[in-house]
């Protein structure tokens, strides 16, 4: 976090980078934004998953960052998140982190205790009945009823992240982080009347929320667009945003608080929703990537050719042999159907531009392949198997991957999604 700055502001993205030599290229992203008058804040995430795959500690996403604002010459917030912590994980991250993304979808749905539940209903009376919500056509449906059954569903995972901020503010102190609190990994969306109810019980637990991650309706399958239809998630969008503004108001909940779209990354069908709302209601948004600064390495160094093309194809080969493997610990959000898959000896005949074109996220290329692109995006795990053969060549293929990873968030992410044409 940056000195004094204690807010995320408006709007913010989440970005990865896996094996931490892109910050720079990724702040250029963001520098150009801000020469065409939109602050976007940087926010490097990293989950306990992706550190454990890559063998690295939370302390190389700070280096990284602090390193790239330095070379930069960046005066604006940025910060370091604890991506999809547990109480189980979040030690290590305490030092190097200043925003913390609470996980608790795995308590959703463990019933929460009557007496827990009946106190809610106690407090929250107003829940009992359709509430009004400026922007809204229609009241949220709600009844008592209703709200009984999303208490007994989430009470549970809201006390889960109260205890969880408790024991990270204990270490840190209240004022040297930011919260989120993420409901996005489970199996069903949560409606506008469901999202109320959860924004009441993170009040009651007083976690100072600065960002809410609820599951939406469709698949938002890793670096790849979205999958469903983008006029009901502008609905649910746009009905959540109201929602979130009503709560912030109604039960004094931070008031920058806003949405947070997980797997966001590359979800290019939805982006012009997202604009459009936020810009017509003043609201901001929190995006965060999922592995597209290492897909753009990978095409960097196809693109550079010669021993970089090289170990592309190696990566896609192995993973290829692998795909049960790499695939089970992603297996909610791909969709890869093996058969369709080319074979390695296929690929091993491509040149750069071809193996570029069936990865680089360009629907309109007729080359384009999101089977191969799903492949590679969770094939990580075999580049950081090959060490220093990897990272060499990160180092002596610099200029063409810098120059797609500052590329990829600045054409493809915070234009759409923040600045327009």
């Amino acid at each position: 976090m940056d000195g004094s700055a204690s807010r995320l502001g408006r709007y913010s993205l989440g970005i990865g980078d896996r094996f931490a030599h892109e910050g720079e290229a990724q702040l250029n992203a963001f520098v150009e934004a801000a020469r065409l008058g939109v602050q976007v804040t940087p926010v490097w995430n990293k989950s306990h998953r992706e550190h454990l795959v890559v063998g690295s500690e939370p302390e190389s996403v700070r280096r990284e960052a602090d390193a790239a604002v330095a070379a930069l010459g960046w005066e604006r917030p940025y910060f370091v998140d604890a991506d999809h912590i547990t109480a189980d994980t979040a030690e290590r991250f305490l030092e190097p982190c200043d925003f913390f993304t609470l996980d608790v979808a795995g308590h959703i749905g463990k019933s929460a205790a009557t007496g827990d539940v009946e106190a809610f209903l106690a407090r929250h009376g107003e829940l009992s009945a359709d509430v009004e919500v400026s922007g809204l056509r229609e009241p949220v449906a709600i009844t008592s009823a209703s709200t009984r059954r999303t208490a007994v569903h989430y009470l549970g995972a809201v006390a889960a992240a109260g205890r969880l901020y408790r024991e990270i503010a204990l270490a840190k102190g209240e004022a040297a982080f930011l919260t989120e609190v993420s409901m996005d990994e489970t199996d069903a969306p949560q409606t506008p009347a469901e999202l109320l109810v959860i924004l009441a019980a993170i009040a009651d637990e007083g976690i100072p929320a600065r960002t809410i991650a609820p599951r939406f309706s469709g698949r938002f399958n890793k670096g790849v667009d979205y999958v469903g239809d983008p006029a009901a998630f502008a609905a649910e969008f746009e009905a959540d945003v109201a929602v979130v503004r009503h709560a912030v108001s109604a039960y004094s909940l931070p008031d920058d608080l806003k949405l947070s779209v997980h797997s966001g990354s590359d979800k290019f069908s939805i982006f012009p929703a997202i604009r459009r709302i936020t810009a017509a209601s003043g609201a901001g948004v929190h995006v965060k990537t999922s592995g597209t600064t290492w897909l753009e390495e990978v095409i960097g160094l196809a693109e550079a050719g010669g021993e970089g093309l090289e170990f592309a194809k190696d990566v896609y080969g192995h993973a290829y042999e692998r795909q049960a493997e790499l695939c089970a610990p992603y297996a909610a959000v791909i969709d890869i159907d093996p058969g369709s898959l080319p074979a390695p000896e296929a690929v091993r005949g491509w040149d750069a531009a071809e193996f570029v074109a069936a990865i680089r996220h360009d629907p309109s290329d007729p080359g384009y392949d999101p089977q191969v692109r799903q492949l590679v995006h969770v094939g990580y795990k075999v580049a950081a198997e090959m060490g220093e053969r990897y990272t060499d060549l990160l180092v002596a293929c610099r200029e063409t991957i810098a120059r797609n990873v500052t590329r990829n968030l600045l054409e493809r992410h915070l234009r759409p999604l923040f600045i327009g044409d």
